[in-house]
């Protein structure tokens, strides 16, 4: 009897240590990514004034490369040159192959579900999403459209016409595990100063082909000709 109860108040002290390890886990996570934001931040700021590329810390070998905005959300990040999975621990990264902030193409960043790009399941047709690159340009966006793709057969083609942007996150929001082969993709398009119409349901313009480029957390496939 007594080996019994010593042995489930083993199991409950395990399981109780493992939920603590799993929280302070969670917790060091989002203040890590808060804090790598403020840091990446004034990093921007500096390239913007310096017109260099400015390291957000002494040793860090990323850059950041945009700062994204959605005004009715009230929300920001400053988005990396790397979409790598160390990176995006500390912002949401550029997919490599894909276009360069507000240039011709499809620019596409992804990031984490819980923490930079969690806002991604508030944005809806007709918001503005705005992008202001290295050199202090900026491009406002109009979403289009979300969709839930395949992370390998996701058909975004980084040559489709005009100028666009798609920010990519894990799916289902609420999973248990990150990583798995769905991805939410919040598709928008650069406007003109004076926006245009709002038509839902923008069209990915190409079968899928696959491209190598963000972290295997967040790959995803990308169609070329």
């Amino acid at each position: 009897m007594r080996a019994g109860r010593a042995m489930s108040g083993a199991i409950l002290t395990g399981i109780a240590l493992f939920a603590g390890w799993q929280v302070a886990s969670g917790v060091w996570m989002t203040a890590k990514a808060r804090l790598a934001q403020v840091l990446l931040d004034r990093a921007f700021a500096g390239t913007v004034t310096a017109g260099a590329a400015v390291r957000p810390w002494p040793w860090a070998d990323i850059r950041p490369l945009a700062k994204l905005t959605v005004p009715r959300l009230g929300r920001t990040a400053v988005a990396l040159d790397s979409a790598s999975g160390e990176a995006m621990a500390f912002g949401p990264g550029h997919v490599a192959g894909s276009a360069q902030p507000g240039a011709p193409g499809l620019s596409i960043f992804a990031g984490h579900r819980d923490s930079h790009f969690a806002f991604l399941r508030a944005l809806r047709a007709g918001d503005a999403v705005e992008v202001t690159d290295g050199g202090g340009r900026l491009t406002r966006y109009l979403v289009r459209d979300t969709r839930v793709v395949d992370a390998g057969r996701s058909g975004l083609d980084p040559d489709m016409p005009g100028r666009w942007l798609a920010l990519a996150t894990c799916w289902p929001f609420h999973a248990i595990r990150p990583g798995g082969p769905e991805r939410y993709v919040v598709l928008a398009e650069a406007v003109a100063e004076a926006p245009e119409p709002v038509q839902s349901g923008a069209r990915f313009s190409r079968p899928a082909g696959l491209l190598a480029s963000a972290s295997r957390d967040h790959q995803l496939g990308m169609s070329r000709p």
